[in-house]
């Protein structure tokens, strides 16, 4: 089995070689093809003088270039730098400058938006545009411009320098959520790793077509690639605009897999399915926040012949737990159990364990354990800490990664999510978890969408703020909300504060952005 990233192409195209591997609207790769383009890619990095552990950020939509690029990259002995597309400028100029990028691969348009900010790149020294450079002034350009085929036509007579599964593979950028965003460490064997773990529960095989919805800078986007190149599936990449080209796509291509996030999701069991949308998916998956319960027992009724799987994972360990999709009935508010080969405990502060049904911090151990962060060893000291040797006779104490999510456990082993540490709301004394009040609202029938928030409060520490997006068909008012939910919420977990919006603003990762909704209800205070 494979040991390094690029290996899972390169093996499932000896043992697959015709089978499509990869599909962005009208083309098509097969793994031999995809084999080609990643060994020539790779070839051509190391012609333009690309050295072992030099940085190559991507910059692209979800395309054929892209995943070449990315694996192209791995197979040079280079460390791979995914940007989200959605980011802006001054954003991607951040990643740029941290990582110190050498190579920039991206389009056109977005050049000429970052621009400005490369004249400050200083390490970076070749900018290759998959739709080449025509019609760009190119005065002022300090880097060397190449068009990607231009690229493409360079060899080198190695293809890749020398990497073993314990050098570093990609950064991964965090969404940034509690400041600027950090790069995650993964080495060849997180990543080969999780692709084995997260491939054996939901049993892929050579015969499945997944969907690639979210983006592949964030680690359970790329998981979609490395689970389906790992046994020789095919994956549909797809840039959505509306939630219904997803559905269509899933009945066109005939879709058996698809991950997403709880707000698509949210948005997905509002649309009218198809039979043919629904009649190949083999399993959906979940991730990235807790999905309602209202939400789940809909896609129960939509999905009837589909499993699902409710995750929970952090870009630190890129995946964690998942819950058997025969759990969902009996326990569907829990994140599961670990997957296989990872440990999840749930520990106090001083790192003794927590009984039954005590809130303590997730804490993961084993090999998707990350290498720490990019260029900041304070937050790594933070996050990446020792956990107790359980025999005493081992030399040295093992790393895992201390989560910064507060979870508890119940006697039969499954996990509950509470809430981020920074997340949870402290009131009166009390510390309420968002997702508990978000669920009984949900469970009201009355809202599409709603986020609870802790607004600093003079007496009571903070205040209790609901931002909800009502269902398009009802008429609903803040009285009706707190009417229908009043006898299902402690009294101190009542919203002193509803506001009623359109849409929930989400980060680029389609998570739910609870730093900008909190700011801006502070400022509306402020007023």
């Amino acid at each position: 089995m494979a040991a390094l990233l690029h290996d899972l192409i390169f093996e499932s195209a000896s043992r697959f070689p015709s089978h499509t591997a990869l599909k962005y609207k009208a083309s098509t790769l097969t793994y031999g093809q995809l084999s080609e383009r990643v060994e020539q890619c790779s070839r051509s990095l190391m012609a333009i003088g690309v050295e072992k552990y030099d940085r190559i950020a991507i910059y692209l939509p979800k395309c054929l270039e892209s995943v070449i690029a990315t694996f192209g990259a791995s197979a040079a002995g280079a460390v791979f730098v995914p940007i989200n597309p959605a980011l802006k400028p001054h954003q991607v100029s951040h990643i740029l400058l941290d990582c110190d990028a050498r190579v920039l691969i991206s389009t056109r348009s977005k050049y000429r938006a970052l621009e400005p900010a490369l004249a400050y790149c200083v390490d970076l020294q070749g900018i290759i545009l998959i739709d080449g450079y025509e019609d760009l002034d190119l005065r002022d350009i300090s880097q060397k411009l190449l068009a990607w085929d231009d690229l493409l036509g360079l060899s080198h007579p190695s293809s890749g320098h020398q990497v073993i599964d314990a050098d570093v593979a990609s950064l991964l950028y965090t969404s940034g959520s509690t400041g600027e965003p950090k790069g995650v460490i993964l080495s060849h064997r997180n990543m080969v790793t999780g692709a084995k773990s997260v491939a054996q529960y939901l049993k892929n095989g050579a015969t499945d077509r997944i969907l690639a919805v979210l983006p592949l800078s964030f680690d359970y986007g790329m998981s979609q690639l490395t689970t389906a190149f790992l046994v020789g599936a095919g994956v549909v990449l797809i840039n959505y605009l509306l939630p219904m080209e997803v559905l269509n796509t899933l009945a066109k291509e005939r879709i058996t897999g698809m991950a997403a996030v709880p707000s698509l999701w949210n948005l997905l069991v509002q649309l009218p399915w198809s039979s043919e949308a629904a009649e190949n998916l083999r399993y959906i998956t979940s991730s990235g926040g807790a999905v309602p319960v209202e939400t789940t027992e809909l896609l129960r009724q939509v999905l009837p012949s589909t499993e699902i799987f409710l995750m929970y994972g952090l870009t630190e360990a890129f995946r964690s737990t998942y819950l058997p999709p025969d759990q969902i009935q009996r326990r569907p508010t829990s994140i599961g159990k670990a997957i296989p080969n990872a440990e999840v405990l749930v520990l106090k502060p001083d790192g003794t364990p927590c009984e039954a049904e005590e809130p303590g911090e997730l804490v993961h151990r084993g090999s998707l354990v990350a290498m720490g962060y990019w260029n900041d060893a304070r937050a790594t000291e933070e996050r990446f800490r020792p956990v107790p040797n359980r025999i005493e006779a081992l030399p040295g104490r093992e790393i895992a990664v201390w989560s910064g999510d507060i979870v508890k456990m119940d006697s039969e082993g499954y996990l509950y999510f509470i809430g981020r540490n920074d997340d949870l709301i402290k009131t009166s004394g009390y510390r309420v978890s968002p997702n508990e009040i978000e669920e009984v609202f949900y469970g009201s029938g009355l809202v599409s969408e709603v986020v609870a928030l802790g607004i600093p409060h003079t007496t009571l520490g903070q205040t209790i703020a609901l931002v909800v997006v009502p269902r398009p068909d009802m008429a609903v008012t803040g009285d009706d909300l707190i009417n229908a939910c009043k006898k299902r919420l402690a009294s101190y977990m009542i919203p002193a504060v509803i506001e009623f919006r359109a849409a929930i603003p989400s980060n680029p990762n389609g998570k739910v952005d609870r730093k900008q909704l909190a700011q801006e209800i502070m400022e509306s205070f402020n007023e």
